[in-house]
């Protein structure tokens, strides 16, 4: 895979993260926190792509981050998905719920996953 597409999922990360932004100013959290899955997942696939290997076509944030974790041969990023183990999962079931069922999620909610991401990412 090549660098330029590595790039421009890094691009795609940025760009969520700017709709979380005007989402959450907004009070629309159930689209603030699908936002902030749409983030996590291409960065990690970024990732996946900057270490030579080419990414699974799946959207499951905990598989990516235990194949990055694996890849990477990285304990901490292993403890980091650890501790944030709810807030992941809270991720997956936002972006399901996001296209099927009509989930609302409290501001609360929003923030603690945001920080989970931010950390996630930080150590990705």
């Amino acid at each position: 895979m090549s660098s330029e597409e590595a790039e421009a999922l890094r691009r795609r990360s940025s760009e969520y993260m700017q709709t979380y932004e005007f989402h959450v100013s907004r009070g629309m959290y159930a689209l603030a926190i699908f936002d902030l899955e749409q983030a996590l997942q291409p960065h990690v696939k970024a990732r996946l792509l900057e270490e030579g290997v080419a990414y699974p076509r799946t959207h499951s944030i905990s598989r990516l981050l235990e194949l990055l974790a694996g890849v990477k041969n990285d304990d901490r990023l292993r403890e980091v998905v650890r501790k944030y183990a709810v807030e992941l999962k809270l991720l997956e079931e936002a972006y399901i719920s996001s296209r099927y069922v009509a989930t609302e999620f409290s501001e609360e909610e929003v923030v603690r996953v945001k920080r989970a991401v931010e950390e996630v990412m930080e150590h990705a």
